[in-house]
């Protein structure tokens, strides 16, 4: 006869395999009437009750449908007479979060209770650690380290520099026509014919008060883009426009997916204000 440990073992992997299989009466099977879940979503207060946490499953089902893996990774054990409990460490999530951060798990603890001789859940908490502060911060200084590299590389007027980390799928809302620029060549060919109008000047691009929000491998910038450029005859031009960028984290690399440029315009004369300002 099975000790209660190996039966609590046999029924959270049994519960886990169930999870994986979509199987939602294998799911809910082995929980107590009065259940209490304290799930990752909402709500805070827990989810409570057999009918209730078994509604809970099947947005569940549909994501993970989706490519997601569940699998008890490590399952540790106390059990007493009458009462138990499991704390576990389990992969969940999709191939693109665990390569973007392959520590990613699922925390897991249950609490246990003896019903009529059989081993019952009682108590679910499932959670992942709060968005990892620092990271988010690591993830922010990316993108700034991203701008500055293409600072320079525009006034290095390296254009293959400046192209490295757009992606090849982006599409960019540029101030001169058509409507929309598909793929990174067409974003190529606006900058090289930039480059080319100010072959013999110096060129110089920033974002003064640049602002970023980097969260779940997505990120968006946005702020001030200033070129200055000089030419050899002393003569300067300082240009002002409204950018919005974003960003997605792709094989532990940040890429442009979306770039949105524009200058004010003028609704009464169909003029936009360009805010060019030679000196």
């Amino acid at each position: 006869m099975a000790t209660d440990e190996e039966q609590i073992r046999t029924l959270i992997e049994r519960w886990a395999e169930a999870v994986h299989a979509g199987d939602i009466d294998k799911v809910v099977a082995d929980h107590a009437g009065d259940i209490v879940m304290f799930d990752v979503p909402p709500p805070y207060e827990g989810v409570r009750g057999l009918d209730t946490y078994r509604e809970t499953w099947p947005p569940f089902f549909e994501w993970q449908a989706q490519g997601a893996s569940f699998e008890i990774e490590s399952l540790d054990l106390t059990v007493g007479d009458d009462v138990a409990f499991a704390h576990a460490l389990l992969r969940c999530g999709m191939p693109e979060q665990f390569a973007d951060n392959p520590d990613l798990r699922l925390r897991l603890t249950l609490g246990l209770r003896k019903e009529h001789g059989q081993w019952v859940v009682a108590h679910e908490h499932h959670s992942f650690p709060v968005a990892d502060l620092a990271r988010d911060d690591a993830a922010e200084q990316e993108i700034r380290r991203l701008h500055q590299r293409w600072s320079d590389d525009t006034a290095a007027k390296d254009l293959d520099g400046m192209m490295a980390a757009i992606a090849d799928d982006v599409i960019s809302y540029e101030h001169e026509e058509p409507l929309q620029h598909l793929g990174v060549q067409a974003v190529r060919e606006v900058c090289e014919r930039s480059l080319d109008a100010s072959a013999d000047a110096m060129v110089t691009w920033d974002v003064p008060d640049l602002k970023v929000i980097a969260r779940d491998g997505l990120a968006v910038a946005w702020g001030l883009n200033h070129v200055r450029v000089e030419h050899a005859d002393a003569r300067a031009f300082d240009s002002w426009s409204r950018g919005t960028r974003v960003f997605r984290r792709t094989k532990g690399t940040w890429v442009m997916i979306h770039q949105h440029l524009s200058v004010p315009f003028d609704p009464a004369t169909g003029e936009a204000r360009t805010a060019l300002h030679p000196e």
